[in-house]
């Protein structure tokens, strides 16, 4: 009996070694217009510019970009279960409520979405980029003020990742944007890209060797 337990283990020794497929660990764009590459191409975009710095560095991360032109922070959190379920990523990036700011819908309404964007993400198992967002003055002192600080105070309240403002570095620059005077053009999709950089190079796993 012990002889032939011995054969039957030697047996399976001998057998190759089962290989899992290699799977490459998704960074998911739950954005707006501004990830949507709206008014351009979609391979122009700072979207499409993030794969292909990724492969160039060697990072083995699928980007999937989920944004949608005039999307809003309850629409990106409809649409977040299933967006988790399909692609389960391993990193999150929030480019979300501009439009709410532009709308002027209540700061607790969008911190709501946000956490619960935030919370979703963060149980599925995902890490987090949360971009920030500021608005023009004209929506008033308090609540331009009171906009922009939700990002921050999310960020520290969930310790995640933040960008303060996306468009930091071009914001005061009229020819970096199409000719509706919101959406960046062409050229200023790299300064995009170079913006979130920064922030999402501590997320990723390590290059591959």
């Amino acid at each position: 009996m012990l002889l032939a337990c011995g054969s039957v283990g030697a047996a399976r020794a001998a057998d190759p070694p089962a290989t899992a497929p290699t799977v490459e660990p998704v960074i998911l764009v739950l954005g707006d217009s501004l990830s949507a590459a709206y008014g351009i191409r979609l391979d122009q975009g700072w979207v499409a510019l993030l794969q292909a710095r990724l492969r160039a560095k060697g990072y083995g991360h699928l980007v999937v970009n989920a944004s949608s032109s005039g999307e809003t922070t309850g629409g990106g959190l409809a649409r977040l279960p299933r967006a988790l379920a399909t692609h389960k990523p391993a990193i999150v990036i929030v480019e979300l409520g501009g439009n709410d700011g532009l709308r002027g819908l209540p700061i607790a309404d969008i911190r709501r979405n946000l956490t619960s964007i935030i919370r979703s993400s963060q149980q599925a198992g995902a890490r987090i980029l949360l971009v920030g967002m500021r608005i023009p003055p004209n929506y008033g002192p308090s609540y331009t003020r009171d906009f922009h600080a939700l990002f921050g105070g999310l960020a520290r309240e969930y310790k995640l990742a933040v960008v303060p403002f996306f468009l930091e570095d071009i914001a005061a620059d009229e020819s970096r944007f199409q000719e509706d005077g919101i959406h960046p053009t062409v050229a200023a999709q790299p300064v995009l890209l170079d913006e979130i950089w920064p922030h999402l190079k501590p997320l990723l796993q390590p290059q591959r060797r």
